[in-house]
């Protein structure tokens, strides 16, 4: 579907869209939850090429897919749903950054059942979606809500932890793994 094709996070939102229509919530929310972690915070800040390429534009207008991506990620938050992580691996991974791309990382990672640290130099997580968002676009209690989340799965979040020697990190910490994501927080340069 061009919906699927145009979602930068490459979302089913055909198959979510269907289960939320049969008012199946919660089997929608677990649908976007196999692509994307943070359907609260999607649904608040994504661009939306998913409407612009919705089919349903050519006969009327398209359907408010990100609207609907809200209302499942805030239902989800009200109702405390969970995320199950997968069975453990025995592996551990360590990731540097705990913005949108460290802690969607995170999430899948644990998902395979590895047991995931996340070090962040900031005081919070969430990276660019706490520091560069406004609150009134992006509530920090969703914010927070999805990361709790993250952590209920088993996630260790090390905030104030900058970590200056990458593979001396992971050798302390028996790390079989090391992803980087440390994001742009200081403004480019032009010389």
């Amino acid at each position: 579907a061009p919906c699927n094709n145009a979602c930068p996070a490459g979302e089913n939102i055909q198959q979510w869209l269907y289960l939320a229509e049969e008012s199946r919530y919660e089997d929608a929310w677990r649908q976007i939850m196999q692509d994307n972690p943070f359907p609260a915070i999607m649904g608040r800040v994504c661009y939306q090429p998913c409407e612009g390429a919705c089919n349903r534009g050519q006969l009327d207008e398209s359907v408010g897919i990100n609207s609907v991506e809200r209302f499942l990620g805030d239902q989800a938050l009200m109702y405390r749903w969970q995320i199950e992580p997968g069975p453990a691996t025995g592996k551990k991974v360590m990731i540097v950054g705990a913005g949108p791309g460290g802690l969607s990382a995170a999430y899948h990672l644990r998902l395979l059942g590895h047991a995931v640290t996340v070090f962040e130099a900031s005081a919070k997580p969430g990276g660019l979606i706490r520091y560069g968002i406004p609150k009134y676009r992006m509530p920090r209690e969703k914010l927070n809500g999805e990361i709790a989340r993250l952590v209920d799965m088993g996630i260790e979040i090390r905030c104030g932890t900058r970590v200056d020697d990458i593979l001396g990190t992971r050798d302390a910490g028996g790390f079989d793994a090391v992803v980087l994501a440390l994001g742009a927080p200081l403004p480019g340069r032009s010389e």
